[in-house]
């Protein structure tokens, strides 16, 4: 594959810069709460920083296509596509925890190439980019070595994400196997893989806009993620995601999903 150009890379950061002024005038603040169809939330927050990309990505690209939690989808047939979550981890928003974040993805024919992830409140920001080593707030990171899955360290966001029957039995297997488990942090927990904080991030009930970006974060920074199965992740996922630092631990951990 060949590196993402400089100047997508560069209109990326824009579009994350963008959303953070925005997202931080509403944080700690009086908002009302919407319940979408699938009754998850969504805010005015959510919903002026996605029009706010939309429109930078409209006239700087506007051949591409968009794929957006909150102002649907447009051109998704194009080969280059963008993936838009304003705001991951509405939940923690609304309560006032800092660890929510904006991704942003570019998708070239259906494969993530570019993503990143951005936490307006804690000033951290992850860029990762096909061909390019990820940065975090500018400067090269990287993952930890981490040989076997019982010496790791593994995160996810919520168990409720876990439907009953497999994919509970599953995240039960492989959370057992760990050093220990912690609970919450949204698009964070990916970007402490890519830091060489955590060692595994386990999850499911994953939408589109969910994954993409975290995909050129994580592949940049010398980790590995996939789906369940061990397959790569796309625009049309089946919402299972398992990101780890290290190959050894993946592996393993890939094993015990389809035990």
């Amino acid at each position: 594959m060949q590196p993402v150009s400089p100047n997508l890379i560069d209109l990326a950061k824009r579009a994350a810069n963008l959303s953070r002024p925005i997202l931080r005038r509403h944080f700690r603040t009086p908002v009302d709460v919407i319940r979408k169809g699938d009754e998850s939330p969504v805010t005015r927050a959510d919903r002026e920083a996605e029009t706010a990309i939309r429109q930078l990505l409209s006239r700087e690209v506007p051949d591409h296509g968009i794929i957006g939690e909150e102002h649907g989808n447009e051109r998704t047939d194009a080969d280059y596509v963008w993936v838009l979550d304003p705001l991951d981890g509405t939940r923690a928003f609304v309560v006032g925890k800092p660890t929510f974040g904006t991704l942003i993805a570019l998708a070239y024919k259906g494969r993530p190439i570019l993503g990143v992830i951005d936490m307006p409140i804690l000033g951290e920001q992850w860029i990762g980019a096909a061909g390019h080593s990820t940065t975090f707030n500018g400067q090269p990171t990287s993952t930890r070595d981490c040989a076997h899955l019982s010496e790791a360290w593994i995160n996810t966001t919520s168990p409720e994400m876990f439907s009953a029957g497999a994919e509970a039995d599953g995240f039960a297997r492989v959370r057992a196997a760990s050093a220990g488990c912690n609970y919450g942090g949204d698009c964070y927990g990916y970007a402490l893989i890519a830091n060489g904080c955590l060692d595994l991030t386990i999850e499911a009930s994953m939408q589109t806009y969910d994954y993409m970006a975290l995909a050129p974060v994580i592949e940049g920074a010398g980790g590995c993620i996939t789906d369940w199965s061990g397959a790569p992740l796309t625009l049309s996922g089946d919402g299972t995601v398992l990101a780890s630092g290290d190959a050894r631990v993946h592996a393993e951990a890939v094993s015990l999903l389809a035990s």
